[in-house]
């Protein structure tokens, strides 16, 4: 170790542009660049100390901290910290729809708890212990979305996170790229239960075959919800909120009675969210009425299903944070039942699908068609095939290769036109979406 051992720290940091001030800054190596070239940096943005693997060029009043692998570091004081804080903890995965159910329940728990979560995506193997690092003393439940891309990833962060209640949303054909079915998907989901506690809680979907799979291997308690199938927590009688509000209404009913809730989220697939956080939370000794009044006071993540209003009534749907066939065609079935004089879409690229991506990408474009958008603006070389698919289905449907080119859509803008905006985050389509708010202009 070079400087003081008793430098205090706050939090952690792996990108020394997000140094704020009082962290922990770790150099961790990377495909693109090795965090030990900004140790400097991170230092002079007021980082209290740098842990690093190899030899640097200290500042003269730098403290650095010398391990023999940075990331091996970065886990263990994570574990550490995790023997004392928060004192319980709740992970949520799924292939989609983590983040919002993550989101909502966090605001069902605070009613009630002094409550952490991880911001944004911060949810694999360098996001979930960062976020760990920065919880505050006397957290009673942090909510913390868990996320993988390959097998064995969600096992090692379950262990480091050690889970009281884990929660699973679905498991759908995404990252096919690294698995050769959806089953092996699910395993992968289910490695989730290696680090709950023994006597934990499952919260599952009943109405998604691969999530049933994985919930009968947990020898502890499994509470259920849904819609179509028989569950503990269901959502019926469940109808669009009136223009202009976004959102849905319909009656939670549960073990401990039934409630009227206005969801401030558009689309079916974001009530099945709400009733995996609700479930939870009721659980966890949430009253029902505080659990609606978080739902109606909640607002959508960045990028994912914001719904801006224009002049001239116009409507864009913001879901270009990331994309998958199922949540693409989840998200059009959902949009096509917003009012608008005409309904168009830009859609990119759908990535990490593997062999089977040109297929998938057709069968997109043309349930796009078939829900009668146009035009159906296809982005990224994989959308050639949407593009074209739209196109057999009689929708206009013109293609750019990527979103710069795309920004060109804004000059399509009418009156009364509806836009839906998703892809793949390589696409890089919150491109599109500033162009077309800058052009359209603020209601």
């Amino acid at each position: 170790m070079i400087g003081d051992p008793g430098r205090r720290w706050s939090g952690a940091a792996l990108d020394s542009r997000r140094v704020a001030g009082g962290e922990l800054f770790f150099a961790l190596p990377g495909e693109r660049a090795d965090g030990h070239r900004f140790v400097g940096q991170a230092l002079q943005r007021g980082a209290a100390a740098a842990v690093v693997h190899r030899e640097v060029e200290p500042a003269a009043d730098a403290t650095l901290i010398r391990v023999e692998d940075t990331l091996t570091a970065l886990h263990d004081l994570a574990r550490d910290v995790r023997a004392r804080l928060p004192e319980k903890l709740v992970a949520v995965t799924g292939s989609a729809g983590k983040t919002t159910t993550k989101e909502l329940l966090a605001a069902m728990l605070g009613r009630r708890f002094k409550v952490a979560r991880n911001p944004g995506n911060l949810n694999n193997l360098y996001g979930f212990p960062l976020s760990l690092l920065a919880v505050d003393e006397g957290t009673e439940w942090m909510v913390a979305e868990m996320g993988m891309s390959t097998p064995g990833e969600l096992g090692e962060i379950s262990r480091l996170g050690r889970p009281d209640v884990a929660v699973f949303t679905n498991v759908r054909a995404v990252h096919l790229e690294f698995f050769d079915s959806v089953a092996a998907i699910g395993d992968a989901k289910a490695e989730l239960l290696e680090g709950l506690h023994a006597d934990g809680l499952v919260v599952a979907n009943a109405d998604d075959p691969e999530v049933v799979r994985i919930a009968e291997r947990h020898r502890g308690r499994v509470v259920w919800y849904g819609l179509e199938r028989p569950a503990d927590y269901r959502a019926t009688a469940i109808t669009p909120l009136p223009a202009p509000a976004v959102g849905s209404r319909f009656t939670l009913e549960s073990p401990g009675g039934a409630v009227t809730v206005e969801l401030a989220l558009y689309g079916r697939f974001n009530v099945e969210n709400f009733l995996a956080a609700a479930a939870c939370a009721a659980e966890l000794g949430v009253d029902p009425n505080d659990i609606a009044a978080a739902a109606a006071a909640i607002e959508p993540a960045e990028r994912r299903g914001v719904v801006h209003r224009l002049d001239g009534d116009v409507v864009i749907v913001d879901e270009s944070y990331n994309s998958n066939p199922d949540a693409c065609r989840r998200v059009l079935a959902a949009v096509r039942e917003m009012p608008a004089r005409r309904r168009w879409t830009v859609l990119g690229d759908m990535l990490e699908l593997g062999p089977e991506g040109e297929r998938f990408h057709r069968e997109v474009g043309a349930e796009a068609a078939r829900l009668g958008f146009s035009p159906i603006v296809g982005v990224g070389e994989l959308s050639r095939a949407l593009a074209a698919a739209a196109a057999a289905g009689g929708a206009e449907a013109p293609w750019y290769p990527d979103a710069a080119a795309a920004e060109e859509v804004v000059e399509r803008l009418e009156p009364g036109d509806l836009v839906l905006v998703k892809g793949s985050r390589g696409v890089g389509l919150e491109r599109v979406v500033a162009r077309l708010l800058d052009h359209g202009g603020a209601a």
